[in-house]
């Protein structure tokens, strides 16, 4: 028997083709490694680029690790080195030997394309199948409704080793298939209808939170095997939920056995440190002006919304990758042929990405993490957009924490960091983040950041929180926000959860419950949350007395909900408020009610609309404001009180 047959290939001139055109899209069912019965004969095929190798061979569990025996041969020009190995079967470890054609260098690496790699402090890969009984065709038919733009989306964000652990051994980490049931059962008696993990890729380094990702292709093995990540995935969607995946396509790790350098040069990552090292990340960047490392990219994203079923992708760093000087002072970046700073390669890259995942998979959304006011994220490829689903809106984050940081006396001063989104809020299609970056580095915790006495901060996250679910857009909480967690967020330990058995933790779980339901079940606060006619002010220029008033607005404009926010902690009676209809306005939700941990105060169930004109329309509402409070009102233009709903 050969110790490697080169008679066997998975590679297709087609695919060989288009994996060098860099159109490729399914690279991981070729390349990597992959298990076969050949001739009778158990073995597994291998296949990796390597173009500028002098020689490539494998090697493993199934060889003793020795490097001079199973050499693979050369595919052509197409720099695919690829080959039959007997008796390597599924479990092994193994990596390619690369010996370089430049200066004789002898490497080893894992593979890029492998499924599955050892447990840490380990870094090779392991031969793995990818077989599932999946059981969710029940969620993947009716995907394509729950995530069109005018559905409610309100995301649960999550990283999965610090979500809860096992206090009874060690602090130990939960697996995959041990926090399904307990996630779903969260998720869903919250009220949150998708699941944003942290990425879930391999990474070497616990504590970049799996952005510095090196298995593109891999489920990390902390939490198990792949068919682990798909069970969990699997038991999301058969509860309804949806599950995001964070993707990180801008930049990698520069551990010595992954992508970088990978054969002897700089194959996957820009020669040039002006525009392949990432000065704040210090990690490679990859080349995307390169053919085949936009292959493999596309591959990646494809493979996690094929083969794991993904709902979306939240692509990482998407404004480092479109500037060239990002992060970059004056002589350290590199103009484009224009002159100008836009990575016209990346670019044109994210552009192939959006308009291939919605061309096969049009249920689901790719989310771009982008921070600047680059026009048309979300706008479609052939508009001249980068053709996104979503947005994170960055910029409203930044501005309503900063407000919400301050002194309410304070707060009339700076009155315009919270009514300025309503210039842009439909110039894209916005997710409003609270998302895990708010809440590390020193920043403490969003209660921690909150001004005045324990119950003013109490009430203050609820105002927040109030805030976000009457904007326009997608909504966005990392875990333990929605129970205001008392301390920052740190990967090594659990969530807090003891402190849900105190009444002010329990106000604002339920204050997020609630909100939740109230998103989902009242059309006006989600159908408008992509366009121009879902938002009408009523007053955003009360700034004295801090309060602004609008209108979200149903498709069919019969039932809009007011939104009253007040940012200051006194009670305001007898403020008016105009408003287009008449009859009863129910108060649907108040977030000072004392079940929330708040005074009370309120409007004793709704306000029944006067003819009094008051800004600019024919009727008015005379209402109480609570302190630091947001409270729903829902218009039905009926002449009596409707009854409960």
């Amino acid at each position: 028997m050969p110790e490697v047959r080169h008679d066997v290939s998975l590679l297709t001139e087609e695919d060989v083709y288009l994996f060098n055109e860099g159109t490729h899209l399914r690279l991981y069912q070729k390349m990597g490694s992959h298990p076969l019965v050949v001739d009778g004969t158990e073995g597994t095929y291998f296949a990796v680029w390597a173009p500028n190798a002098r020689s490539v061979s494998v090697m493993g569990d199934f060889n003793g690790w020795q490097r001079d025996r199973h050499f693979l041969r050369p595919r052509g020009v197409s720099g695919i080195w690829e080959g039959f190995v007997p008796g390597a079967a599924r479990g092994h470890r193994y990596k390619y030997h690369i010996h370089s054609h430049y200066g004789g260098v002898r490497l080893d690496k894992a593979d890029p394309f492998a499924f599955y790699g050892e447990a840490l402090p380990g870094n090779a890969s392991i031969i793995h199948s990818m077989e599932f009984s999946w059981t969710d065709e029940a969620w993947r038919r009716d995907r394509g409704e729950r995530q069109r733009l005018d559905a409610p989306m309100a995301i649960y964000e999550v990283h999965l080793g610090s979500w809860a652990r096992v206090p009874e051994e060690g602090g130990r980490m939960l697996t995959y298939r041990e926090i399904a049931p307990r996630l779903a059962a969260y998720v869903g008696r919250l009220g949150f209808t998708h699941v944003q993990f942290l990425p879930l890729m391999e990474h070497p380094f616990y504590g970049s939170w799996g952005y510095q990702t090196t298995g593109y292709f891999a489920a990390t093995s902390r939490y198990g095997t792949p068919q682990d990540l798909m069970a969990l995935i699997d038991y999301l969607h058969r509860h309804g939920i949806g599950v995001i995946l964070d993707w990180v396509p801008g930049h990698f790790p520069t551990d010595s056995w992954g992508l970088g350098f990978f054969d002897g040069t700089h194959l996957y990552e820009h020669a040039d440190p002006r525009q392949g090292f990432h000065p704040d990340w210090t990690s490679w960047i990859f080349n995307y002006g390169r053919r085949e490392v936009q292959s493999f990219l596309l591959s990646s994203a494809h493979f996690w919304l094929d083969v794991y079923h993904a709902d979306a992708l939240r692509v990482d760093g998407v404004a480092s990758m479109l500037y060239l000087d990002y992060s970059r002072p004056a002589g350290q970046w590199v103009p484009n042929v224009w002159g100008g700073n836009e990575n016209l390669e990346a670019i044109d890259f994210l552009r192939r990405l959006n308009a291939t995942v919605y061309a096969h998979f049009p249920d689901v959304h790719t989310i771009a993490e982008e921070s600047t006011a680059w026009p048309g994220v979300t706008a479609p490829t052939w508009a001249g957009g980068l053709g996104f689903g979503f947005k994170w809106d960055m910029g409203w984050m930044h501005d309503t924490l900063r407000h919400m940081a301050r002194d309410p006396v304070h707060r009339k001063y700076h009155h315009g960091e919270l009514t300025f989104r309503s210039v842009y809020h439909d110039s894209e299609n916005f997710i409003l983040p609270l998302s895990h970056d708010e809440v590390v580095h020193g920043k403490g915790s969003l209660l921690e950041g909150m001004p005045g006495d324990p119950w003013q901060k109490f009430a203050n996250v609820r105002l927040l929180y109030g805030y976000m679910y009457g904007q326009p857009g997608k909504k966005l909480l990392f875990m333990g926000n929605e129970f205001a967690q008392p301390r920052e967020w740190h990967h090594d330990t659990s969530l807090d959860w003891h402190v849900l058995a105190e009444p002010a933790h329990q106000g604002v779980w339920r204050w997020v419950h609630d909100l939740n339901r109230l998103y989902r079940t009242e059309p006006a606060l989600h159908e408008g949350d992509a366009a121009s006619w879902g938002f009408e002010w009523i007053d955003g220029s009360d700034a004295d007395q801090g309060v602004l008033a609008f209108l979200r607005w149903d498709r069919a404009r019969r039932r809009p909900v007011l939104v009253v926010c007040h940012t200051t902690p006194v009670v305001r009676t007898g403020y008016r408020l105009g408003v287009p209809f008449p009859g009863y306005w129910r108060e649907l939700l108040n977030g000072d009610g004392q079940h929330y941990g708040g005074s009370g105060q309120g409007n004793l169930g709704g306000v029944w609309a006067e003819a009094v004109p008051s800004h600019g329309r024919p009727y008015s509402l005379s209402l109480t404001l609570p302190p630091l409070c947001v409270v729903f009102f829902r218009g039905t233009g009926g002449e009596e009180a409707p009854p409960d709903p």
